[in-house]
């Protein structure tokens, strides 16, 4: 698999975790920008707006806040039970921004995680 594929298999594994959560309750505009670095490297954004959520797999200049993963983490992180805090804690993610929307969107994911 090269790069390329391996970088659009990343976006469809945030988009399986991320699109089908219910934000019909967030009302407000989350952007966050994903920089994948690694295998399968590039960068895609999440954004919530009218209650759904989107991932995409392009640079978003309007970002509330920017992730930093290794590509080789991303199944590990989505598909498991570790938390956004606890990569955090061990330094498998950075996170740059507004934390609160962050926090919204870590949130959201849990939610998700747990009617899986």
């Amino acid at each position: 698999m090269n790069n390329e594929e391996k970088y659009l298999e990343h976006v469809e594994r945030f988009r399986s975790v991320y699109e089908y959560a219910d934000a019909r309750n967030i009302f407000e505009h989350i952007a966050i920008q994903i920089n994948v670095s690694g295998e399968g490297g590039g960068i895609l954004y999440m954004e919530v707006a009218d209650r759904a959520v989107t991932v995409e797999p392009y640079d978003y200049k309007d970002r509330d806040g920017e992730v930093f993963i290794e590509g080789s983490f991303i199944p590990k992180f989505l598909e498991s039970g570790m938390s956004f805090d606890e990569a955090r804690e061990k330094n498998l993610i950075r996170y740059e921004g507004n934390i609160k929307k962050l926090k919204t969107l870590r949130n959201l994911v849990l939610k998700n995680r747990l009617k899986r």
